[in-house]
């Protein structure tokens, strides 16, 4: 039902902002139309002249593409069933020299991109079975040919053309391009790369670029549901990184050629969700790692394109402090093929405008709702709390319903482990991807109930099919935080289970559990993960220590509950080891009927 309203909504919304599929192809800008029209490198140079932060990563894609002389081309070589390593050194590869080669005309950068692209044009495939592989691949020969399409020789154009149609658009059309009815970044990805593909080889293939067009405004919609309604992305951080970079490079792609992007920006919850990954940061530089996301923020390239689109610069107040690190990293999943975005679209705004957000809270509703605060945008130490509802059935995610990281003078005090890396697990055997209840991959560490900081019952990982919805925000009095409905998360031996997460006016926090247990004892385990030395100094408090500073976890409960310090030593040899990080927490055994509030108070302490 709730699935239908967000469609419903949907419709609605596209019908008063009139999304519309029609586009005047007769009017096609010419090449190069992708992203940087003919003439507009202008812009970047202007942009360069007078921003010395930007001439080092204009300068870093330069030594990158002087290095790639060096290089022999690609080879079709697979790491396991992927491919997508090669593809995504392709991508690099070509966007750069293609880039190089338009700021600086030097010939040497537009051979070598041709001469790359003609290596991978020889592949036998660009491996459909695993179509993201496809989708990468045929972005970075978009750009390439699109950009250098006057000056590539005709019988390269020719091959590479012939390589994006039947490596790409014609498998598109096979069984492996189930991506079309995915709802996660796949259909994104993969939707994107087609869709830039066929734009840049409209004159030779007119009907069958429309076709892919068309195709992608039928689908994508399944993907940009999960912004609804207010931004909050299901997959977290990492992903959002993904998804939306190809979701920008299509709506950017169809405006730059066609003149609009049929609505796609406009769908609910799309332009809203930069908010989102802006509030995902934390203050010491990591980010709110839920679901399948590393514990480390990047920079993230597409928030210049969110920051123009929306006409809202605040939306840079983090991205333009990360530019003063030359060494910068760009995302989790896009490492940084897309570097030559962050030029094209700094070009677009006035970075002399950028100012702070002017709000410390926000949440959003949809699949995985989160709550988030941090009481202020300029220092490493101030306070961040970062909450979060939701599902394990949603793409990528962990059981971590309920779970909660803290941050205050300067030390994440409660942590998330993050993901492990995919092909770890894979070689050694591991079915990631079955996300029934009994399935393999609740059984990995750090996916599964028993290493997130949240609530188990018996020893037994939360219900798949379960959903932890935000039921109410606290803002009154200085009081910040959510409550969350844990009760079908938990499953069948409760009849009902909230938690209550506030951080108080000297920002404290407290966490407050209610637990209705049904007609068995049942034992209710509460566990943190955390980087720091945990000590046990009583029956009711456990101090952690990160170098000279301290916090105490005060168990505030009705009788006495048991403290334990865990190590994070995982169970499997496939699993991840956790150095220097504990859990912490406490056991207790509920009688049957029983109900408890037991609230758990995080005071720092202040040493003399």
């Amino acid at each position: 039902m709730k699935q239908l309203l967000i469609i419903i909504f949907i419709l609605i919304a596209g019908g008063a902002k009139g999304y519309t599929k029609d586009f005047d192809y007769s009017h096609i800008t010419p090449h190069p139309r992708l992203l940087l029209k003919e003439g507009e490198e202008r812009n970047i140079h202007m942009v360069l002249q007078k921003n010395t932060v930007l001439q080092a990563f204009h300068k870093r894609i330069l030594d990158y593409c002087d290095e790639t002389l060096k290089e022999p081309p690609v080879k079709r070589i697979k790491e396991g069933k992927r491919l997508l390593g090669v593809s995504r050194i392709v991508l690099k590869r070509v966007f750069y020299l293609s880039y190089a080669y338009r700021m600086t005309s030097e010939e040497k950068y537009l051979r070598r991109a041709e001469k790359e692209m003609l290596a991978a044009a020889s592949f036998t495939d660009w491996n459909p079975s695993h179509f993201l592989d496809v989708s990468e691949m045929s972005m970075g020969l978009a750009i390439g040919y699109d950009w250098l399409f006057n000056e590539l020789l005709p019988d390269s154009r020719k091959k590479i053309r012939q390589a994006i149609v039947e490596k790409a658009i014609e498998a598109s059309k096979t069984k492996h391009a189930s991506f079309y009815k995915s709802r996660t970044n796949w259909n994104q990805v993969c939707n994107g790369g087609l869709v830039c593909s066929a734009l840049a080889i409209y004159e030779d293939e007119p009907e069958k670029t429309k076709e892919i067009i068309n195709k992608a405004l039928q689908t994508v919609p399944l993907a940009l549901e999960c912004y609804a309604p207010d931004g909050g992305y299901p997959e977290g951080f990492g992903y959002w990184s993904y998804g939306t970079s190809y979701q920008v490079m299509l709506n950017d792609a169809l405006e730059s050629s066609l003149g609009h992007d049929a609505g796609l920006s406009d769908y609910p919850g799309f332009l809203q969700s930069a908010q989102y990954i802006q509030y995902m940061t934390a203050p010491t530089g990591d980010c709110f790692n839920f679901s399948d996301a590393s514990p480390k923020a990047y920079g993230n390239i597409m928030m210049f394109w969110f920051a123009h689109k929306t006409k809202n610069p605040s939306l840079l107040w983090l991205e333009k402090k990360y530019l003063n690190d030359a060494n910068l990293e760009f995302g989790e999943y896009l490492e940084e093929r897309f570097l030559p975005c962050l030029l094209i679209f700094a070009s677009r705004i006035d970075l002399d405008e950028v100012t702070s957000p002017k709000g410390n809270t926000w949440h959003s509703r949809g699949k995985n709702p989160v709550y988030i605060y941090r009481s202020g945008w300029n220092s490493k130490t101030d306070t961040y709390l970062g909450v979060k509802g939701g599902t394990a059935s949603t793409s990528h995610a962990h059981m971590d319903a309920g779970s909660f990281i803290y941050e205050q003078a300067g030390v994440r005090w409660a942590m998330d482990l993050g993901m492990q890396d995919y092909y770890s697990l894979e070689s050694k055997g591991v079915d990631l991807w079955d996300t029934k209840q009994y399935s393999q991959r609740w059984q990995v560490f750090r996916i599964g109930s028993s290493a997130h900081n949240t609530l188990t019952i018996d020893g037994k990982n939360h219900q798949v099919n379960g959903f932890a919805e935000l039921t109410s925000l606290t803002d009154n009095q200085g009081n910040k935080g959510a409550k969350i409905n844990l009760t079908s998360i938990l499953g069948q031996p409760i009849n009902q289970a909230t938690r209550t997460v506030v951080l108080t006016p000297d920002n404290s926090l407290e966490i407050t559990d209610y637990i209705e247990n049904k007609d068995t004892v049942s034992l209710i385990r509460w566990t943190m993960c955390t980087p720091t030395i945990p000590k046990i100094t009583d029956n009711q408090t456990i101090v952690l220590t990160q170098g000279n500073k301290q916090l105490s976890l005060q168990v505030d409960s009705p009788r006495k509950v048991n403290l334990h310090i865990w190590d994070n030593t995982p169970p499997h040899d496939y699993d991840y080891g956790n150095p220097g990080t504990y859990r912490v927490g406490y056991d207790i055994a509920l009688n049957p009927k029983e109900k408890v509030t037991i609230k758990v108070k995080f005071n720092l302490i202040k040493n003399e």
